[in-house]
């Protein structure tokens, strides 16, 4: 029996552990403190003025105890906080400390060379061209008929 070749999701999957990995892994081995890839996930999506744990859960397509665990885990570490929206006194916003700033930059410039060295091991043109195929409006998800 033969093993199929992957299909795109898998492949696409499989870039970002590539790139998770890389992140995290670069980031403990320059003094940071460990995060989960769910942690970091969190940080990724997360507006400066802060966001709601909900729009957090939306925005990663996981369910609120997860974001919920997640950020708390992440209000222990320091780097991120809890704090009363100016818009509505039932919600509660979450958002990066000085610390969570400072890490976060550092971690968005730790991308910035993984994906250079990304592009000195598959060819610069391949990194452009995967970009622009990401970046492209891709629209709704279609409804195919199935054969």
């Amino acid at each position: 029996m033969t093993t199929p070749a992957p299909n795109l999701p898998q492949l696409l999957a499989e870039a970002k552990r590539w790139c998770d990995d890389a992140l995290l892994a670069s980031m403990e081995a320059a003094g940071e403190q460990p995060v989960t890839v769910a942690q970091a996930a969190v940080f990724a999506t997360l507006d400066e003025q802060g966001t709601t744990i909900s729009e957090l859960a939306r925005r990663n397509s996981v369910t609120r105890q997860t974001v919920h665990q997640a950020v708390h885990g992440l209000i222990g570490m320091g780097l991120l906080e809890q704090a009363s929206d100016p818009a509505s006194a039932r919600r509660r916003l979450i958002r990066p400390t000085g610390e969570g700033v400072r890490v976060h930059r550092r971690a968005q410039v730790a991308l910035a060379v993984i994906e250079r060295e990304l592009a000195e091991r598959i060819g610069t043109a391949a990194v452009g061209a995967l970009r622009q195929a990401l970046e492209a409006p891709w629209g709704e998800p279609p409804l195919v008929e199935i054969p």
